[in-house]
């Protein structure tokens, strides 16, 4: 068995409320998201996609990545997608202490807000924990701090070397709905599922009229 849901439960939503899983609309909207990014390529590669569908996403970023690719967090923000923070080296919450986990973040803040001096009002102030690992008293003080912490509704394992291109492409396709906020991974652990599937999850929703949106603070 996998170690994780393609699938939020409806349980799991109803005991972590203060997460943003999904966003519910009656539009056909749905929220493409990717972590652990810029990565050289890949990135730039993802956004090429997104633009043949006029299509918004957003991007959980490595703080560390942000600083060694700034040119491809740029173009990120040029193309309108929404920025997230993704810690500054990819932290477990579950096995990182309170202070060295916000104090990871906060490096993670302040190297996107540097370097997006010329991005009128980017302030991010959305998070996803990697690995979906945050502990409550992290999530709380982070939530003080202005935070929404933002999970996912469908999770596309890209990442997983196990499973094959097929099966990561229905992951999507089979649970997405309305609403639903996706994951998948702008890394090169993940490319070989990525570059098969997101073309295909592009144009399968787009010719079923779903909209591809950002999201925002």
């Amino acid at each position: 068995m996998k170690p994780y849901w393609i699938k939020t439960h409806s349980i799991i939503k109803k005991i972590f409320s203060n997460y943003v899983w999904d966003i519910p609309n009656n539009e056909k909207k749905i929220y493409l998201t990717f972590d652990d990014g810029p990565t050289p390529e890949i990135t730039s590669w993802v956004l090429n996609q997104l633009e043949q569908y006029n299509a918004k996403a957003t991007f959980f970023c490595i703080g560390k990545n942000i600083a060694a690719h700034s040119e491809i967090f740029a173009q990120i923000q040029a193309k309108g997608h929404s920025i997230g923070n993704h810690t500054n080296n990819h932290l477990n919450g579950w096995k990182t202490s309170i202070d060295d986990y916000l104090e990871n973040i906060s490096c993670c803040e302040n190297t996107i807000n540097n370097l997006s001096s010329e991005i009128k009002d980017l302030k991010s102030k959305i998070f996803r924990p990697p690995y979906g690992k945050i502990k409550r008293v992290q999530a709380k003080k982070l939530r003080q701090q202005g935070y929404k912490i933002i999970m996912w509704d469908v999770l596309s394992a890209d990442f997983d070397q196990n499973i094959s291109k097929e099966e990561c492409l229905n992951n999507v396709v089979s649970n997405t709905q309305s609403g639903s906020v996706i994951v998948f991974h702008d890394s090169v652990k993940a490319f070989k599922n990525l570059e098969y599937v997101l073309p295909k999850v592009l144009k399968h929703l787009a010719d079923k009229h779903f909209s591809f949106e950002a999201i925002k603070d």
